[in-house]
């Protein structure tokens, strides 16, 4: 495991986006696993400036998002599919047909994620999967005692999370309750992994994830046992960490 500590958010997300950035053009046809949530969107600003500039090329580029809301329309101003059209897909030239998250309001949310499962196999398995991190641990929805054998699968929403993401909405009694997520198994099976965190808020739980037991109890523990993860954290993420 990698561990790159930033002065601060910009420096991280600036650091992020060039990792990306490398990849895509070593590999022009990568398929990307891509995260939402308030993280990501200082890398994401990055790669459109990067973009824009020539500097990476997504028009052979496939993207996998790890998540989205149970009950959420893609067209709905908090979904997953608007904040990554908002934040990303609509300033890049990404094809549309190459862009894929899980659909909430699928007929069968049980055949949906099974779906979703042969759509990333189909594609070849995930090249790179960014994340973030949730305070109780959670990587994509993943909460608490999930099964690392777990595969994209339909999630209850923790308490701390739906409070946590109230933030994007305008109470939060209208946080969705339910999420399909991609499974720990199915992050686990990405070739490299990229873990975004930043701010005082984070530090204990970073410190918990990388250098604590591993545990279902803290599901982003589980990146211990992978072969290629790269942390980049900011100064207050990283401050509860032994150096």
């Amino acid at each position: 495991m990698k561990i790159i500590i930033c002065k601060n958010y910009d420096e991280m997300s600036q650091t992020a986006a060039e990792i990306v950035a490398k990849q895509i053009n070593s590999n022009p046809h990568t398929v990307l696993g891509l995260a939402t949530g308030s993280t990501p969107v200082g890398m994401y600003k990055n790669l459109v400036k990067m973009n824009k500039e020539g500097k990476v090329d997504f028009s052979n580029v496939v993207t996998f998002n790890l998540d989205e809301y149970v009950g959420l329309d893609k067209d709905h101003p908090c979904s997953y599919h608007r904040f990554m059209d908002e934040n990303l897909f609509n300033h890049i030239n990404i094809k549309r047909e190459n862009i894929h998250l899980p659909n909430g309001t699928a007929p069968s949310l049980e055949e949906e994620c099974k779906t979703y499962e042969k759509m990333i196999a189909h594609a070849g398995g995930i090249d790179l999967q960014v994340l973030g991190i949730g305070h109780n641990g959670h990587i994509g929805f993943n909460e608490p005692g999930t099964p690392f054998h777990s595969l994209t699968h339909v999630v209850e929403l923790a308490q701390r999370t739906i409070e946590a993401n109230s933030r994007f909405f305008n109470s939060p009694d209208e946080v969705p309750r339910k999420a399909i997520s991609m499974g720990i198994k199915t992050i686990m099976q990405a070739r490299k992994i990229l873990l975004l965190a930043s701010g005082k808020d984070k530090a204990e739980i970073i410190s918990k994830a990388l250098h604590g037991p591993i545990t279902t109890d803290v599901p982003a523990s589980v990146l211990q046992l992978h072969p290629n993860v790269t942390v980049i954290l900011d100064e207050d993420a990283a401050s509860a960490l032994d150096r």
